[in-house]
């Protein structure tokens, strides 16, 4: 099918272009992107005051697939993907049985041939059944697909073990995705350790269980010449470690959420789990901090962190809560309405961040509106007000804080492959 999107404004970082022009799409790829083209097409669409951007992609989401369908499946979460813009994701290895060898690679990609949407990437495992005991078979798993390795929901405690994976995910040219806590000084906390915890009653997790995995992992990094991504940052001591660690040459790249530069613990409603999440929801002074590393590109991802769960794992004493959010269906409204509205993000840096930059951890031929590049293209109203209403979502959960509240940014159209998923908002039907 040939697309023409016509008026838009187009924005594309990789090519520093941010301008009212057309884009044409010819079948899989994008073959003009120019102003006025007048050429015929099978469909034309409206972008008139709407954002034309590459296709976004998130580094961060837990699918459940296999073992936990009852939080979310493939399907369900590639369609909620689409819905919030993403055309390509990248899922996480804690499932049952984790994703630690090339079987359950081969399963999650024949399951999303067939039921996804978007594009999804499995991230591999780093140790077997993430016990932190044996490193996972990195390149059997490279060898069908895994885009990424990591122990997500966890920190790889042993120092050697966590420098040997770095190393030979470099052999096969894989980043390492690291979650950054030192569970002896978590011990047992339920949110951040501050006035709120004492206000609540509820043991208090430090900053520094965080800061410092992120800064061993820095260093091992730096010691094996690795590719280090840090997962969800939350404090201001860590934007500045890795802030030295750019100075320094390291090649390290780190990724914040919607909810991390959104909400602080004092938004933390009585004992509501919507809000319990792992690393907690911080201070006022460490999300003015997050949102300056996304301003100085000391942050260069957004990612979704989007953890689905059923209302059983959410609806009981805080304590006993899971931890997490989902987010592939609020993040480019809270992107918008936190960062854009409020001038701390140019509209091109806010895609950079959630497109092109995720593209290049990955080493992707995707991010861009390149003319040859696959024709997977993103279609915001940056400008549409709406309440948050989850029982629009398409994700089987419903766990967030940020149901009711009013945002600015709306995904109309996702394009994928040269496919029309999303149209005015909504799924198309034969994708349902």
């Amino acid at each position: 099918m040939n697309i023409l999107i016509k008026n838009g404004r187009v924005i594309d970082p990789v090519n520093n272009i941010d301008k009212i022009c057309d884009v044409l799409v010819n079948g899989e790829k994008i073959v003009r992107v120019e102003e006025n083209i007048s050429e015929s097409a099978e469909k034309i669409i409206d972008a008139d005051g709407l954002w034309v951007v590459p296709g976004l992609i998130d580094l961060h989401v837990h699918l459940r697939d296999p073992g936990f369908e009852k939080k979310e499946t493939i399907r369900t979460g590639s369609r909620s993907a689409a819905m919030g813009g993403f055309t390509t994701i990248c899922c996480m290895p804690n499932t049952k049985p984790v994703i630690d060898n090339e079987i359950i690679v081969e399963y999650v990609n024949m399951k999303a041939n067939r039921d996804s949407v978007v594009n999804i990437l499995p991230i591999g495992s780093i140790t077997k059944g993430q016990k932190g005991e044996e490193l996972a078979d990195i390149g059997k798993m490279a060898d069908v697909g895994i885009c990424a390795v990591s122990e997500d929901g966890r920190s790889v405690e042993n120092a050697y073990l966590m420098k040997t994976a770095l190393k030979y995910a470099s052999m096969f040219n894989l980043p390492v995705f690291s979650h950054c806590e030192d569970l002896n000084l978590v011990a047992k906390g339920q949110i951040n350790a501050g006035d709120k915890a004492s206000v609540l009653g509820l043991r208090g997790i430090s900053n520094d269980s965080e800061e410092v995995i992120v800064s061993r992992d820095i260093i091992l990094a730096d010691s094996v010449n690795a590719r280090l991504h840090l997962c969800h940052m939350s404090t201001k001591g860590c934007v500045e470690l890795i802030r030295q660690a750019k100075e320094r040459g390291i090649y390290v790249t780190a990724e914040v959420t919607p909810h991390h530069f959104t909400l602080t613990e004092d938004d933390i409603c009585d004992y509501d789990s919507n809000y319990k999440m792992n690393p907690p929801l911080r201070t006022k002074e460490d999300v003015k901090a997050l949102k300056q590393a996304l301003k100085d590109n000391i942050i260069e991802v957004i990612s979704t962190d989007h953890a689905p769960h059923h209302t059983d794992d959410k609806n009981c004493e805080f304590e006993k809560a899971a931890n997490g959010i989902i987010g592939l269906e609020t993040s480019v409204c809270l992107a918008i309405s936190e960062l854009v509205e409020t001038e701390v993000l140019t509209p091109c840096q806010l895609i950079e961040k959630m497109s092109c930059n995720p593209a290049k951890i990955l080493n992707l031929d995707k991010g861009t509106l390149s003319l040859g590049s696959t024709a997977d293209i993103t279609i915001i109203d940056p400008k549409q007000e709406y309440i948050i209403n989850t029982e629009k979502f398409l994700s089987k959960a419903r766990n967030t804080p940020f149901n009711g509240r009013k945002v600015k940014g709306k995904v109309l159209y996702t394009i994928i492959g040269g496919n029309v998923i999303v149209e005015n908002g909504n799924l198309r039907e034969e994708f349902k």
